[in-house]
């Protein structure tokens, strides 16, 4: 055996038998149920993020496959049956060719857990420990449903830098074997679990031990289609229990002595391309919101939106992002490529001719407010980050465009809540008019506020004491970039609040805060190009100051189905 390592984490890879393979079909297997007390829907405990092993161990005298949950700090030892694994949406990630072919699956994107962005994520981690059955255990899928495939294989950044292949442990694909041995003095294996669709799996493993046989199913949802507070565990065939009948008061049908107008609901953009564009308009220039792409789109003022940063987004922040907060901490975060069921938010200026812009267009972020900070910045193909505005350390922060031009960049949020940004676009037409528009767009970050009920705009939360920009001196625009050195990016395949830091140290806090500035602009570094729409992705590792290292590694793999 081969010791590798992940992460930090040793795991060893075991020797794949297929001796005692069973051989079910890849759908409508029979799935047997779990040995542990069955819970109704709502009764499950749901696992989605942190470390969990299956461990068959002894319990009176005879095998049991248990689940070792560590996700709350603490072992809490869990039947299968009581449990709901749940693989989110940010564990959509890019499919390594060695594993699809390892799986017999797709090289489209999967949910993974354990895959190639684990480090990134908030996911669960399931492993499997063998070393408390008192010897080797023979593992057997020997049962599945689910709308998609699944599969279990080893492979690491160490494997891949060998060019070595994948090891299948099991799958639901006729070609890969259903079992496999887990060693007697393996603590931790930690396989890649794939799934190549949303939806519920039923998972049923049968663990073989010195003559004990236990047979478990595990109930996992895959993605954000379901919630997983609605599944039952196990196989499925426990019944909800009856709720009883409650008392209400009676409603009165009187009618009511005053109204009160209801506000029209705002139009929430949560998923796919949007530009925040100047556009020419009635012989000026206008601040608008352009959603779609350039065959298919339309144009909102900022004011008529809310945009909804899904959960989807959230991930950790790894090492060489400190500016952002702690390492380990969560920040919402927007990549710079593409990821399905997230904001893709750019910036144009394409509306306009060149002929008809004196010079550049201006984009100046004069404040934010909201529950934390707010940094937009591209990554560098040296490993550096190149920021354009950073409310951590005071605003007005700014950017400049030609004409025309599109282009994206990274967004990340402190924290969950309602954020609203005010911004300022303005140019020099080409018969000298100075020309600006002023405009605050709502965000909402995370689920804890439904983002159909925020007034769009500038809204009527309460505001924070601001952070300003320094009275009686006009902001300074560097002559240097303004970089700082990382590592690769978190950017998802596609994912609590940062560290807050002291502003102007670097790092945006997550306290409630506002951040304002004055009159004055501060530049911290032109966007470069991308290109445009569908273009945008490719251009990206041939563009020096969008795309560091670990992004261009990320776009060269990443494929999505069309």
């Amino acid at each position: 055996m081969r010791a590798l390592t992940r992460g930090g984490r040793a795991f060893t890879a075991a020797v794949v038998t297929a001796a005692t393979a069973v051989l079910l079909g890849a759908a409508g297997l029979a799935a047997a149920g779990g040995g542990g007390p069955a819970r109704a829907a709502g009764g499950a405990v749901v696992l989605d993020e942190g470390e969990l092993d299956l461990t068959p161990r002894p319990v009176d005298g005879k095998l049991e496959l248990q689940i070792d949950d560590r996700s709350g700090g603490t072992t809490v030892v869990r039947e299968p049956s009581g449990v709901v694994l749940h693989a989110v949406q940010s564990s959509l990630q890019f499919t390594l060719d060695p594993v699809a072919m390892a799986l017999g699956t797709t090289n489209l994107d999967t949910w993974q857990l354990n895959g190639w962005e684990a480090e990134n994520i908030f996911a669960p981690e399931p492993g499997w420990n063998g070393s408390a059955a008192g010897g080797d255990t023979e593992v057997t899928l020997s049962g599945y449903e689910g709308p998609g495939d699944f599969g279990m294989a080893a492979y690491t950044r160490e494997m891949d830098s060998m060019d070595a292949p994948a090891i299948p442990y099991l799958g639901s694909v006729a070609s890969v074997q259903r079992a496999f041995t887990l060693p007697g003095d393996e603590e931790r294996l930690l396989p890649v679990w794939q799934f190549t669709k949303e939806g519920v799996y039923r998972l049923t493993f049968t663990v073989t031990s010195g003559g004990s046989t236990d047979t478990e199913t595990l109930a996992v949802v895959v993605g954000d289609d379901v919630d997983p507070n609605d599944v039952l565990p196990g196989d499925g065939s426990t019944p909800t229990p009856s709720t009883p009948p409650t008392s209400s008061a009676p409603t009165s049908t009187a009618p009511s002595t005053s109204a009160t107008p209801t506000a029209p609901a705002p139009h929430v953009i949560d998923n796919g391309h949007l530009d925040l564009a100047a556009r020419p308009v009635d012989g000026s220039l206008q601040f608008q919101i352009k959603e779609g792409t350039a065959q298919d789109h339309e144009w909102f003022e900022p004011g008529k939106v809310v945009l909804h940063v899904k959960p989807a987004a959230r991930r950790k922040i790894t090492e060489g992002y400190e500016f952002l907060g702690s390492v380990g901490d969560p920040v919402w975060w927007l990549p710079i490529q593409q990821v399905d069921g997230l904001l893709w938010p750019g910036w144009s200026t394409d509306q306009f001719k060149s002929s008809e812009i004196d010079g550049r267009v201006a984009f100046r972020l004069d404040a934010v407010q909201g529950p934390g900070g707010l940094s937009i910045f591209t990554e560098g193909s040296v490993g550096s980050v190149t920021m354009h505005a950073h409310s951590g350390d005071g605003l007005p922060d700014g950017f400049d465009l030609s004409v025309p031009t599109h282009r994206h960049t990274v967004w990340a949020f402190a924290a969950e809540g309602v954020y609203r940004t005010t911004f300022t676009v303005s140019a020099t037409l080409a018969d000298g008019r100075r020309v600006s528009d002023t405009e605050t767009v709502a965000w909402v970050v995370g689920d804890d506020v439904d983002p159909s009920t925020v007034t769009p705009g500038e809204g009527d939360e309460p505001t924070a004491s601001p952070t300003v920009t320094p009275s009686g001196s006009e902001s300074p625009t560097p002559t240097a970039t303004t970089t700082a050195t990382t590592a690769p990016s978190p950017s998802p395949s596609a994912s609590g609040s940062a560290s807050a830091t002291a502003p102007g140290s670097g790092s945006f806090g997550t306290g409630g805060t506002s951040s304002t500035g004055g009159d004055g602009t501060s530049t911290h570094g032109g966007l470069a190009s991308t290109g445009a729409q569908a273009a945008v992705i490719a251009g990206i590792a041939a563009a020096a100051l969008l795309a560091g290292g670990g992004a261009v590694f990320f776009v060269r793999r990443r494929r999505t189905a069309q």
